[in-house]
């Protein structure tokens, strides 16, 4: 009897110490630290994220605002008091904290400060388990991910020229500005260079060519309108922020005008700034930005609300290669993905630049954010951070929206 307790006491002190081992290992899992957060600003105009940990792994982030990344990177400083020491595989939670936690909350430099750290974290996350992160979010729905170059030209013969080069490059789908400063309502002559300009293009690359306008909210509503049905006849893939988005049933109005869908949200932050676009079907294209609207996830809950009212996403990129890395992490598990935004496909910092193929990068599959900054190429280019963004004014002086 005796002997038969003895041994199942110590059966039981074999469980208990193995589940004790189990429930350490599984502690040390989950304690990573963050140590330490780096920022470099890094020519053209990019500010780029380092997060450290004490297990050795990095993750990078671009919390990059056009003509603001030194704003941002103070805003930075601040919540990074938070994030030392904290656990960086808590991204949701993080999240939380730094943009619910404290009374001001919102606004382009507090999110596109958060969006540049949960980046970095994601990052940590997939190589911590050597996955790509979009296998962390429901896994690929596509194979490739189709990206669209912009192309330009003060002349229509410029523009066809700009064109065929990029098409020569390999990409299918451009997209162009049209005009610069725009009074409220404007002189037949803006519509008419604008549409001669998009017709060259038009006839140089063919039908089988998507080009989309970007118009920077530079139009009023009624501007919008003439201008959209001017360009109607040669089939704009979309009309980007034909006007300002801070009136959303100004911009439901542009959108009811014209067959062109409508696409905008460069300037729109976190899913609540998403919302009432949707609901008022202002746009049928969501262009959320990873560095600017809250980072991957916070896209990805965006891409989610518009897949409910039958909206495509195509992320806007004007950035460098870590904020599309991003992007296509996010493109990779989005089903109602349209098209990337890019500038750069990352030459002259990345050990391993994106390669174009037909118009299309392929899904990558390296582990976080699939590529490795080549350190040495980016510490020629490191500046002070000063980068102005050029403003616009009319022709009797007064300010023009850019």
């Amino acid at each position: 009897m005796f002997t038969i307790l003895a041994r199942l006491n110590a059966c039981s002190l074999k469980t208990f110490k193995l589940k004790v081992l189990q429930r350490n290992v599984k502690r040390r899992w989950l304690d990573l630290k963050i140590t330490k957060i780096e920022m470099m600003h890094v020519k053209p105009r990019w500010l780029f994220l380092k997060m450290y940990t004490d297990e050795g792994l990095v993750g990078y982030g671009e919390p990059t605002l056009e003509g603001r990344s030194k704003t941002v990177e103070m805003a930075v400083k601040e919540m990074e008091r938070y994030l030392i020491g904290e656990d960086p595989l808590k991204i949701e939670h993080h999240w939380q904290a730094m943009y619910r936690g404290t009374f001001y909350r919102g606004g382009p430099v507090l999110t596109s400060a958060i969006s540049g750290i949960e980046q970095a974290m994601w990052d940590i996350l997939g190589k911590k388990l050597k996955v790509p992160i979009y296998q962390l979010l429901g896994g690929a729905c596509r194979e490739r991910i189709r990206i669209y170059a912009h192309v330009g030209g003060r002349t229509p013969e410029e523009c066809a020229k700009a064109a065929l080069s990029r098409m020569e490059e390999g990409f299918t789908a451009l997209k162009t500005g049209l005009f610069e400063a725009v009074r409220t309502v404007d002189s037949l002559s803006i519509v008419k260079k604008a549409v001669e300009k998009f017709k060259a293009i038009r006839d140089a690359v063919g039908d089988d060519v998507d080009i989309a306008v970007d118009c920077h909210g530079r139009l009023s509503p009624a501007m919008a309108v003439r201008m959209a049905k001017a360009l109607e006849p040669y089939y704009p893939m979309f009309l980007e922020e034909p006007c300002l988005p801070e009136n959303v049933d100004v911009m439901a109005a542009v959108a009811r005008s014209t067959s062109i869908p409508i696409a905008t949200g460069e300037r729109l932050f976190t899913k609540w700034g998403f919302r009432e676009v949707l609901e008022k079907q202002a746009a049928s294209i969501l262009q959320p930005d990873v560095s600017h609207a809250g980072g991957i996830m916070e896209c990805k809950k965006i891409a989610a609300m518009a897949e409910t009212y039958y909206a495509a996403v195509a992320p806007h990129c004007p950035l460098g290669p870590i904020a599309l890395a991003a992007c296509i992490q996010l493109d990779a598990c989005t089903p109602n993905f349209l098209i990337q935004e890019q500038v750069t496909l990352g030459e002259g910092y990345l050990k391993k630049p994106f390669a174009l193929k037909n118009g299309y990068i392929d899904v990558p599959k390296e582990p976080g954010l699939g590529i490795e900054i080549d350190e040495d190429l980016i510490r020629e280019k490191i500046y002070n951070g000063e980068w102005e963004t050029p403003r616009l004014y009319h022709e009797d002086g007064s300010v023009a929206d850019w």
